[in-house]
């Protein structure tokens, strides 16, 4: 069996895994990065870019080719009860008060050339079968070209597993989701719309079925600004009848229900609907070994507030990338060990009160009235957004940082879940 060597073996080539091979071939190592499908390739999204994920891309390099290509938004448009509300993205010293919407198939496509073009080498098609092991170590993963069927070895000091939620290469070396922490489940579709190229981003918190009933989740349309839509719906493990929930059905129900201004027609998907679980709140453990690192989705790191996963990929990816650069110029694995410490020490508290908040909006009726109360206030409203989109400032105190404050004081008080 035929073996190549790298300094890193990047598993999985989409936002946490080529961001991670961008960084660390940017830091003049030779890193190689798996991909399991050949780009373009569609992955199950909502597409939106927050602040935070632009403020990454920037940071790499790549804010100018999304700008000349993709479709800008100025904030959130929020739906419920009868009211609607344009809420602009806040103002903050470090993150932009922008998003864009681009399609995975796009977006992740460009980052894993921008990471090839830094001097990662970028293997499309191919699928880590398995780790290899050897004296406590990932010593690598054997893998299989998809094209040929052929299986080789790919060696490295450092291993960083970025496959995803389903992560099967994570579970091979023992990583679990604790299954007391929520888990999302989206599906979604594109349709054609007139308005594409509309400003705002939207959520509907109050959805209902054709016949007027209240459907559990919340519904989104992103506009792609390309007579196309992103049109989805997602929901909580909190909610009651979770496991019970037929995906399809709200998909169906949500798109024919929609505000009629995006002018969607139910029976025209541009291509069957996809949808997928989320590990959210940092639900992977343990998420660092002696030389491998998990990063993005892989371990868990997407907001139970809104769903987000893209920013905390690329955030999650920087700083594993950092600190395998940092054990490969000094020779030593010991920087690793800082991983779960750093993840706690950024994500840690405002991960747990996004997990208590979970379970609040698992109750349909306590969430519609949460909702009624909110949108009679648009200045309540946009402190909600601040808190929910992680965008809370910390060079200064207002409403938003003040309330969200008073909540982690007393999120701190309660005992961590024992894993189930």
């Amino acid at each position: 069996m035929a073996t190549q060597r790298h300094d890193v073996l990047v598993i999985g080539g989409g936002p946490a895994g080529a961001a991670a091979g961008f960084w660390l071939a940017k830091a003049g190592h030779d890193v190689c990065v798996l991909e399991r499908k050949a780009f373009p390739r569609d992955k199950t999204c909502g597409d939106g870019l927050t602040p935070r994920a632009v403020h990454q891309l920037r940071a790499m390099g790549l804010e100018p080719a999304i700008a000349a290509h993709h479709h800008r938004h100025e904030g959130l448009r929020a739906v419920a009860h009868g009211i609607t509300l344009e809420l602009r993205w806040p103002e903050h010293p470090v993150f932009p008060d922008y998003g864009y919407v681009v399609r995975r198939r796009d977006l992740d496509r460009l980052v894993a050339d921008h990471a090839a073009a830094a001097g990662a080498t970028v293997l499309q098609a191919t699928e880590a079968k398995r780790p290899l092991l050897a004296d406590g170590l990932v010593t690598g993963a054997v893998v299989e070209d998809k094209t040929t069927g052929e299986t080789r070895e790919v060696r490295a000091r450092y291993v960083i597993v970025a496959d995803g939620s389903l992560s099967r290469f994570g579970r091979a070396l023992g990583a679990a989701r604790n299954r007391s922490y929520p888990q999302g489940i989206a599906i979604r579709g594109y349709f054609e719309s007139p308005i594409s190229d509309d400003p705002w981003i939207e959520s509907c918190l109050d959805v209902h079925d054709r016949a007027g009933r209240s459907l559990p989740g919340y519904g989104w349309i992103f506009p792609l600004g390309d007579g196309t839509i992103n049109v989805g719906i997602g929901l909580l493990s909190t909610f009651k009848g979770y496991k019970d929930v037929n995906t399809t059905h709200l998909m169906q129900e949500w798109a024919a229900t929609a505000p009629a201004r995006w002018g969607i027609d139910p029976d025209a998907v541009l291509a069957p609907p996809t949808g997928g679980r989320l590990p959210m709140a940092g639900s992977v453990h343990p998420k660092a070994g002696p030389n491998w690192l998990l990063v993005g989705d892989a371990a868990g790191s997407i907001n139970p507030f809104n769903g987000e996963g893209i920013d905390y990929a690329y955030e999650t990816a920087r700083l594993a990338a950092d600190l395998v650069d940092e054990a490969l110029r000094t020779g030593s694995a010991a920087p690793l060990a800082r991983y779960q410490a750093r993840l706690d020490e950024e994500y840690g508290l405002y991960f747990k009160v996004a997990r208590h908040f979970a379970t609040i909006i698992g109750r349909p009726a306590l969430m519609r009235e949460l909702t009624r109360v909110g949108m009679r206030s648009r200045s309540l409203m946009e402190w909600v957004l601040r808190i929910m989109a992680n965008l809370l400032r910390e060079d200064e105190l207002g409403p938003a940082e003040a309330a969200y404050r008073a909540v982690a004081r007393l999120a701190r008080l309660v005992p961590e879940p024992v894993p189930a």
